[in-house]
């Protein structure tokens, strides 16, 4: 099961904030990464991990549905690399 906004709000809450205060900080949060990765710039947050805009040329596809082949066009995309600790945390050796 995926952790929601929602319950991420929730969790700000139970921290001591109001319901609106934990909303507006979540939003506030999630609105300045998605501007910094707009301006193509890579958004760090130590001990969790980096999220980076890669550009991705355009190549040849093919359509699932048809089997037609395509051309896909260039664009950019969000990867996430998980920091050292996280791996650790989620994977111990």
């Amino acid at each position: 099961m995926a952790l929601t906004k929602n319950e991420i709000v929730e969790s700000v809450h139970e921290l001591g904030f109001t319901k609106m205060k934990a909303v507006d900080i979540i939003e506030s949060l999630l609105e300045i990464i998605k501007g910094t990765l707009e301006n193509n710039d890579d958004v760090l947050i130590s001990g969790f991990g980096k999220f980076c805009v890669k550009k991705k040329n355009q190549r040849r596809g093919r359509n699932p549905a048809t089997g037609d082949d395509l051309m896909l066009r260039e664009r950019r995309v969000v990867t996430f690399k998980c920091s050292g600790k996280l791996r650790n945390k989620i994977s111990p050796e």
